[in-house]
């Protein structure tokens, strides 16, 4: 290319494409699905449960007790006293009051473990308890 002096003049600029934008877009699009996933809530163990023809998946599962084979209970993998159980439940439910209460209990706990379970639920305000089983 030639200007008005006549001197040759070169191309600085390659020809290319501009990926900001699409950037921009690719991280919102990060940011929204962050905010939007729902996440897996886990008891913190894993329980051998007891299977069930008539398994039902809960879909608003927002708070899960696991009973273990030893009849210890626990909450957000942490093992929790039956006493402090109803409070913690409580906070629990307070952040979701929609939400269901899943109780995990193995099949070598005791039935006595799971009433206290769901007497402590109830105490605390909760009474939409389902029970977890297998397909």
């Amino acid at each position: 290319m030639r200007n008005l002096l006549g001197s040759v003049q070169t191309e600085t600029e390659e020809g290319g494409v501009d990926i900001t934008p699409m950037l921009d877009v690719v991280f919102i699009m990060l940011i929204f699905f962050i905010v939007t996933a729902t996440f897996i809530k886990e008891a913190g163990i894993d329980v051998d449960k007891p299977d069930a023809a008539t398994a039902v998946v809960q879909e608003k599962a927002s708070i899960l007790v696991a009973i273990d084979e030893n009849d210890r209970v626990w909450i957000n993998r942490r093992e929790t006293d039956i006493r402090s159980l109803r409070a913690i439940i409580e906070r629990l439910h307070a952040e979701n009051p929609k939400g269901t209460l899943v109780i995990q209990a193995d099949r070598n706990s005791r039935n006595e473990v799971l009433v206290q379970v769901m007497d402590q639920s109830r105490r605390a305000g909760v009474y939409n308890i389902a029970l977890a089983a297998s397909q």
